[in-house]
């Protein structure tokens, strides 16, 4: 008798547990971590509150931006997709993080997790276990893991959740990088959705462009976003005293300075307080440019298309530089407008047909700015683009000083406002090359600006030809 009432004392609890954690995520939570001696924290409940809202549909996309070790993907990653299935049977998920080894490794936690409660979940794994890329669940559920920019053709979701989509700040300052994860997810990702699917985005900031950046600024409030910075802020969605740490039971103020003393106040601005910023003393204030959207021509202008040669030409596998081509004008009160810029990768064959082919768009009377390296073999060829462009007005000179030294006068007349720019489809990839100077990978841009900058306020004296139309203010 007192075995029976025992086993019936065990089933109730046990019926009440399965009622529980499949009516609230964070008491699944709670009962997945007690035996590892954890528990949600202040910003782990927030979190979950958010998670748990999504689920319900009172809003369909959720940015989560936390700082690293912070357990956000322990949450949003492995814990909300078990507990997603118990609300949503039938359903499939795309998880998606910066590499598929990452991918696979929350779909193995997920899948182990799964496997471990089945009974209290009422679901368990059913395909074959060696795969990690791609399961399905016993009520019908589907779980797909990839890479960024991994194929996820003929798939199709209620959920995704991309969890760190950017690896590394290689990555994250590289414009061309940025782009693929940004056309990944408007291509990609986005087409394979199903009406009325969420998506939770789980990342630390890296730049002010990244995914989490482009998505503020091209889709806005549909977004709900949870940001929580290592160290509180004004009006803190914790409540938490200006400066009091995110986590103190895991990482307090102390073990915080020290690594804000190690990493920088740029990195700590991204990865920490989800504020990324230009680079601390950037040469080039690009805010400070004005975009013209339409053509007015000007009788007392000079123009200089200025070209940067690449030093070593596209291999397989490599990151070679870039041959540019910035076309720029100064007016008689001093204002610079930059008309065109020309970017290519090619044989040195293809470059000089770049060369020629853009003289001849931009005319007789544009000048055409072009570098002398240092050595006989530099002042050679230099002699042998000259004599190929015979009819243009060329210009070669030899550079000296940094190349930091040599763009301040250009980076001065952008802070003071007297240097602007068309709008063309070059503005982000050419502004954000600036931006990142001298810190970024590529200088080509940067090198043909100056170069053009220079001539224009050289000792070759212009005045004397005519003046030339441009496009401008």
């Amino acid at each position: 008798m007192q075995s029976s009432v025992s086993d019936w004392l065990t089933l109730e609890a046990e019926f009440l547990l399965r009622q529980q954690v499949r009516r609230s995520l964070r008491r699944w939570a709670q009962h997945v971590l007690a035996p590892i001696g954890q528990s949600p924290a202040r910003h782990h409940d927030l979190l979950i509150a958010e998670l748990e809202a999504l689920a319900a549909g009172k809003f369909l996309r959720l940015m989560v931006l936390m700082p690293p070790g912070s357990a956000k993907s322990t949450y949003a990653s492995v814990l909300f997709p078990t507990w997603w299935y118990t609300q949503f049977p039938t359903s499939s998920i795309i998880a998606a993080s910066h590499t598929a080894g990452l991918a696979l490794h929350f779909s193995r936690r997920v899948r182990d997790i799964v496997a471990r409660y089945r009974e209290l979940l009422g679901y368990q794994v059913t395909s074959s276990i060696a795969s990690a890329h791609s399961w399905t669940t016993s009520l019908g559920g589907e779980y797909i893991a990839a890479g960024i920019r991994g194929a996820i053709t003929g798939r199709r979701a209620d959920l995704a959740i991309i969890d760190d989509p950017i690896k590394s700040q290689f990555i994250a300052e590289s414009s061309v990088q940025r782009g693929h994860i940004w056309d990944w997810y408007r291509s990609d990702l986005v087409t394979r959705l199903k009406p009325n699917a969420r998506i939770v985005l789980i990342m630390t900031r890296w730049h002010e462009d990244d995914l989490g950046g482009h998505l503020l600024s091209a889709a806005g409030p549909e977004w709900r976003v949870l940001r929580l910075p290592a160290l509180a802020e004004p009006h803190d969605p914790l409540g938490r005293e200006i400066g009091e740490p995110l986590w103190p039971q895991w990482e307090g103020m102390e073990a915080l300075s020290a690594k804000r003393d190690l990493v920088g106040s740029r990195i700590w601005s991204a990865l920490y307080q989800q504020s990324p910023r230009q680079t601390e003393g950037t040469v080039f204030n690009t805010t400070r440019v004005r975009l013209l959207e339409n053509a007015i021509v000007a009788t007392d202008t000079h123009t200089i298309r200025a070209w940067d040669l690449a030093a070593t030409l596209a291999e397989k596998g490599s990151d070679p530089d870039w041959t540019v081509g910035v076309k720029i004008s100064r007016d008689a009160k001093g204002y610079y407008t930059i008309l065109d810029v020309i970017r290519l990768r090619g044989s040195p064959s293809q470059i000089e047909d770049a060369i020629r082919i853009a003289a001849k768009a931009d005319g007789e009377k544009v000048w055409i700015g072009l570098p002398e390296d240092p050595g006989q073999a530099g002042k050679s060829q230099a002699a042998y683009m000259t004599r190929q462009l015979s009819g243009y007005r060329v210009i070669t000179a030899r550079e000296s000083g940094s190349k930091l030294t040599r763009a301040l006068p250009v980076a001065s007349q952008m802070e003071v406002g007297n240097i602007c720019a068309v709008q063309a489809a070059w503005n982000r990839c050419f502004f954000d090359e600036l931006a990142e100077f001298p810190l970024g990978r590529k200088d080509d841009q940067v090198d043909a600006l100056v170069r053009g900058f220079t001539a224009l306020n050289g000792t070759t004296d212009l005045s004397r030809f005519t003046s030339v139309p441009f496009f401008g203010r």
